[in-house]
């Protein structure tokens, strides 16, 4: 930002708050002006710190020159700075608020439930858009696949603004919601977690077989981000996904786990976290009881700790740590075949900014990597009251939009 543009924000926010206290505030300390002197003159020193050190333009880090100039030209979201809600830039309040100060937009979808080949069920929730304006056609109207989070369904705010998002560019979406989250039954024992990707492939295949004339792309947040991210690595070519868009991905599972076993961030994250996927097992625990300890796995304090007694021996990893291993998409980032913009804040605890994959980012010409200071985990809050979008909705509609209509000009990114 120019020294000019500092300026007029500065002068701007001092003559509006000077404005404000004048006709507000009661003066007081003996009556004289001492009170709103000290208000000024904090307020200036907090807009000045805030315009100097909280407000920055993101880092974009691409493998490739042309998938970076197509950002540039394509996304101008990826160059402009990112302005924090003023009284809620901290990573951990971003976090926390963020569910609750956003609006959570009706949808209606159309549920569709689908076999997969263990017997088990998976519940798709589509909004097909058929008023689109844009894209009349069922049959070749762009779609985007969406992924939540680790307990998430398509009823959280952020799919809900995707959707929206989505709606308002004329594109259909389907949220891919994990086995036994979203109020179906399990069929089977079996759960999900971000390292086995086998429903994702089969949700993709099933959504490619119904509309095989439309375009695809895929995004995934948090959990959903990893697995997506997974996904790509493990299969390189064989995917026909136009693009790929992931938020607040966990890169490696070892440092969050880590991070998120700090006192503050245990206390604030990790156990509720931990009580949330205690309490999906519950639900389904007649079925889950058959095969594993449930009680033992209800007695877990930490993600860890859950992961050690349930996940890693669901999906028969000899231990924890090679579950962790393999959960972690920094390892795959130099396989992924198609283009995929990451978007993480560099003070998100779930995602430490050290464990971030610059390096294998730098050496695929398909991966872009978009850092802000500030945003926490899926926060990204923006604007005086952040209720109808943010800065990661923008660049959702940006990135999709680019891709769906100006696919041409990525080809070629190898």
């Amino acid at each position: 930002m120019s020294h000019l543009g500092i300026d007029l924000n500065f002068n701007l926010f001092t003559s509006d708050l000077s404005h404000y206290f004048k006709n507000q505030v009661k003066v007081g300390l003996l009556g004289s002006g001492v009170g709103l002197s000290v208000v000024l003159g904090f307020s200036a020193a907090y807009a000045c710190y805030y315009l100097l050190s909280v407000a920055k333009k993101p880092i974009l880090i691409a493998g490739g020159k042309k998938f970076h100039q197509f950002l540039r030209d394509k996304c101008p979201v990826v160059s402009e700075t990112y302005y924090p809600t003023f009284w809620c830039w901290e990573s951990r309040v971003q976090t926390l608020l963020r569910p609750f100060v956003t609006a959570k937009p009706w949808v209606n979808y159309r549920n569709e439930l689908i076999r997969a080949p263990d017997g088990g069920q998976i519940s798709l929730d589509w909004f097909d858009n058929d008023d689109s304006a844009s894209h009349p056609d069922q049959f070749t109207r762009p779609t985007v696949l969406l992924l939540p989070g680790l307990t998430g369904t398509s009823r959280e705010s952020y799919i809900l603004h995707m959707v929206q998002q989505s709606r308002d560019l004329g594109y259909r979406c389907v949220v891919f919601n994990n086995r036994g989250v979203s109020g179906e039954k399990l069929l089977t024992p079996r759960t999900y977690c971000a390292a086995n990707t086998e429903d994702l492939e089969v949700v993709i295949e099933h959504v490619q077989r119904t509309i095989d004339k439309a375009p695809l792309m895929a995004a995934g947040v948090s959990m959903g981000g990893m697995m997506l991210a997974n996904y790509l690595g493990r299969k390189g070519s064989e995917v026909h996904l136009k693009g790929v868009v992931v938020f607040s991905a966990g890169w490696d599972v070892f440092e969050g786990t880590a991070s998120l076993e700090k006192p503050l961030d245990r206390f604030l994250f990790n156990s509720y976290l931990t009580s949330c996927l205690q309490a999906s097992v519950d639900r389904h625990r007649t079925i889950l009881e058959k095969k594993y300890d449930i009680d033992h796995v209800m007695k877990a304090k930490t993600i860890r700790e859950f992961d050690e007694r349930f996940t890693s021996i669901m999906f028969g990893y000899p231990s924890n740590d090679d579950y962790y291993r393999d959960a972690s998409p920094i390892h795959k980032i130099k396989s992924v075949q198609v283009p995929m913009l990451c978007l993480n804040a560099a003070d998100d605890v779930f995602s430490p900014n050290h464990a971030f994959p610059v390096e294998a980012v730098k050496q695929n010409p398909n991966v872009a990597l978009l850092i802000t200071c500030h945003g926490g985990h899926i926060g990204f809050l923006e604007g005086l009251w952040p209720r109808q979008s943010t800065y990661m909705d923008r660049v959702f509609r940006q990135f999709t939009s680019a891709v769906f209509e100006n696919a041409s000009s990525l080809d070629g990114l190898h």
